[in-house]
């Protein structure tokens, strides 16, 4: 069975072990997250991308529903 952290290789938010020796006095940390912006998976800019609607794009911060990112905190409980 696959861990968690593995299963998020292929999607925007990406996930790692964080390293625990066996002589470290603190707790280990276990699993940390991290997002990567939308742009790394598109190559170039394509002609006659979709556009939000104004008042959305200054509320989501692009033009381009492709460029949208939704940060969604994944140590919330």
């Amino acid at each position: 069975m696959t861990q968690p952290h593995e299963r998020l290789q292929n999607t925007p938010m990406k996930a790692y072990k964080v390293f625990h020796a066996p002589t470290d006095p603190c707790p280990p940390i276990g699993v940390k997250f991290y997002s990567t912006p939308p742009n790394l998976y598109v190559g170039f800019q394509p002609y006659n991308l979709e556009q939000f609607a104004p008042k959305e794009a200054l509320r989501k911060g692009t033009l381009w529903p492709v460029f949208y990112d939704f940060y969604d905190n994944p140590y919330k409980k």
